[in-house]
């Protein structure tokens, strides 16, 4: 499973925005037509995308993802129209809170991929849980389809649903339940759980403490909403030099033992077994996707 570290949500309806984004060290964006885009602006949304997506992204740019109105919605299915196409890499779906949606979903992009000779199953899906339902079929809503690459967690919408506080304090502890939920599922489905954005944008300290707790708690990667919040996310996500070092030991040191004909090894003050193994060996292949 090839990971993503930052995701940030780019206006659908901007221009400058839209190509700025392209040059940026984030690892996706995700065009919006859905919530940061106001009802008025969707169509101009649906046009500047759909020309966007014309063309193939430069070399090096960010992976493109186009965040589309729910299932349900009176715009959804022009929004699809607009986004699928040979190079975008996939939709992100909000407020998905049944399997029913999601192979609707998988029916008309199918056609959509079918007519406009993509090949089947090209076209991804990040499905967005942002409500109480939707969590407790988070595991059943990762696995539906092969097309889901990535489980993401709406924050502000899961924390309306519940009437939590509108204010932010603080890294999101009110909600460890609801993001190791997400993690979970997502591990199960074999697929990545993207963490909720971050909303203070001159809080970088609490944005970092926010970041880590997501890494802590198993989340592959983290939503954003501003492009200053890039690098902390990037680096929050990057393996340290120390658990570099570590992890490189480790390897070394079971290497040693397996030529010695040792199953396990001690190392450190702990034993070392496969688990922990393919944990080093993990770190050391994120270390070198994400060098530079």
């Amino acid at each position: 499973m090839e990971r993503s570290r930052s995701w940030m949500f780019v206006p659908g309806h901007i221009q400058k925005m839209i190509d700025k984004a392209h040059g940026l060290p984030v690892d996706a964006i995700i065009l919006d037509i859905e919530d940061g885009v106001l009802p008025a602006s969707k169509p101009q949304a649906r046009t500047l995308i759909a020309a966007t997506l014309e063309k193939p992204a430069p070399h090096g740019a960010p992976k493109r993802y186009v965040r589309v109105n729910a299932m349900g919605h009176e715009n959804a299915m022009l929004d699809i129209d607009a986004a699928v196409g040979p190079h975008v890499e996939g939709l992100v779906i909000p407020k998905v809170e049944t399997v029913d949606q999601i192979q609707e979903l998988e029916r008309a992009v199918l056609k959509l991929e079918q007519a406009r000779g993509i090949a089947a199953g090209r076209v991804k899906f990040v499905i967005a849980i942002e409500s109480a339902r939707g969590l407790l079929s988070a595991y059943a809503l990762s696995s539906a389809s092969p097309r889901i690459c990535a489980a993401l967690f709406g924050a502000e919408d899961y924390t309306r649903d519940l009437g939590m506080p509108v204010a932010r304090e603080r890294e999101a502890r009110d909600l460890i339940y609801a993001r190791s939920a997400i993690v979970n599922a997502a591990a199960a489905a074999q697929v990545q759980s993207v963490d909720g954005v971050w909303p203070d944008l001159k809080d970088t300290d609490g944005l970092i403490r926010d970041a880590r707790q997501s890494r802590d708690l198993g989340f592959t990667g983290k939503s954003l909403i501003h492009p200053s919040q890039i690098d902390a996310i990037n680096a929050c996500f990057q393996p340290t030099a120390a658990e570099i070092e570590y992890a490189q030991k480790v390897v070394e040191a079971f290497k040693s033992g397996e030529e010695r004909g040792l199953g396990a090894v001690a190392f450190g003050g702990q034993l070392l077994d496969r688990p922990i193994i393919d944990r080093a060996y993990a770190t050391l292949e994120l270390a070198g996707k994400n060098a530079g």
